[in-house]
């Protein structure tokens, strides 16, 4: 089980590690795959800066927690991709959907899921000051 967990959350880091790379390298393209696009220079930095961030963080915190066998880092992807589904539950909620609106919805139910499962089963680091005696 333990295996299975920590293989789906690298696999999962891949593929956020690689659409962060995308949306750095081509913000354009990888945004028309997300539905968005730039009408300005500053969008097309917004895309580019935020996008990617977002997508690296998720990806590389999943990748280190799933690679050092580390529960405290993956809380970061559970509560990024969390907060992106709670923005696409309120959109929901209040513009309705369209076609392909529920796919990412389900990618990051999973991947939330999966976090916090790697965050209770994988270990805790002890670190010096948490010792008891």
């Amino acid at each position: 089980m333990r295996l299975i967990l920590t293989a789906l959350l690298f696999v999962g880091g891949l593929f956020f590690v690689v659409t962060g790379a995308d949306f750095l390298i081509r913000p354009e393209d990888a945004a028309a795959g997300f539905g968005m696009a730039a009408t300005t220079k500053t969008g097309l930095a917004a895309i580019r800066g935020d996008m990617t961030a977002f997508f690296l963080i998720t990806g590389l915190s999943m990748l280190i927690g799933a690679w050092r066998r580390n529960g405290d880092i993956l809380l970061i992807p559970a509560f990024m991709l969390g907060c992106a589904l709670l923005g696409r539950f309120i959109t929901l909620l209040v513009n309705g959907a369209d076609d392909g609106f529920f796919l990412p919805m389900i990618v990051e139910a999973v991947f939330v899921i999966l976090s916090l499962l790697g965050s209770r089963i994988l270990p805790h680091p002890v670190t010096d000051g948490d010792e008891t005696t």
